[in-house]
């Protein structure tokens, strides 16, 4: 894994520490060090420890990717490892996906990594991927291009609007989470999308609503989701840690029924 930090370390500290919007005070209390030495560490004054930098990188909740950046900033190598999905270290990770997504047909389910490119996913996925162009579908799938462009599955999403403000609504709390250049990419051209239904600024519940619902029609029905994401509880790898499985679950009778008997049929 090579990367290559331009900036030095303590501007790279102060920039998280400002985006996390948290003062030198409350972050140099919660790392347990003194306020001055925070303020030397974020002006050049004094070099952290590796230590130091993984422990302030622990406390202002920094990817693990960035957690390496940090280190190589400071001058120390990078702490956590990059493996491979296919490499036999992540034998034990891929069973685990695969138990998860298997477990959860007849129901759609995929995983995805940290630039929503897709991973693996169950057979029930393809009640959703069913008419999409081609070229979407060839890898690198991205599954957010592929759900939201025209050739993809907007023109079957009923609530097109609803849909691509939680999706985008998503991706943009992701780089500012991040501060990832390549998902600000991406979020910039999924913007450049048509979409003919009204795209709310906020999502504000309906009457009666307890989540936003993805409404995609399959022929002549309409069905129903809602879906839940998971990701690894306690990552050690930059890898294991970007990876985020999303669950769908039918949100009404029809829709159950409806997947129960694609299976089975």
């Amino acid at each position: 894994m090579t990367t290559t930090v331009k900036a030095p370390v303590g501007e790279l500290l102060r920039e998280w520490r400002d985006r996390r919007r948290i003062s030198q005070l409350d972050l140099a209390i919660s790392a347990d060090i003194s306020t001055r030495h925070l303020s030397f560490v974020e002006t050049g004054r004094s070099k952290p420890s590796r230590d130091m930098v993984l422990r302030l990188g622990e406390h202002l909740d920094i990817p693990l990717r960035e957690r390496n950046r940090l280190l190589l900033a400071a001058g120390y190598a990078p702490a956590y490892g990059e493996s491979d999905i296919g490499a036999p270290e992540m034998t034990v990770v891929r069973e685990a996906v695969r138990r998860l997504l298997a477990g959860h047909d007849p129901y759609p389910a995929a995983v995805v990594d940290r630039g929503w490119n897709l991973v693996d996913a169950n057979l029930s996925l393809g009640v959703l991927t069913e008419g999409i162009a081609p070229d979407l579908l060839t890898g690198p799938v991205n599954v957010l291009r592929a759900t939201l462009h025209p050739d993809g599955m907007a023109p079957r999403v009923l609530n097109l609007g609803e849909w691509r403000a939680h999706l985008l609504g998503r991706l943009r709390r992701q780089v500012e989470q991040t501060a990832d250049a390549g998902l600000a990419e991406l979020l910039e051209e999924l913007r450049g999308y048509p979409c003919d239904d009204e795209v709310p600024e906020v999502e504000v519940p309906g009457p009666g609503d307890i989540f936003v619902p993805l409404r995609y029609r399959q022929g002549d029905l309409e069905l129903t989701f809602f879906s839940t994401v998971a990701t690894f509880g306690t990552p050690l790898d930059v890898t294991v840690a970007e990876l985020v499985i999303e669950s769908f679950y039918p949100a009404d009778p029809a829709t159950a029924a409806f997947l129960r008997e694609r299976v089975t049929g």
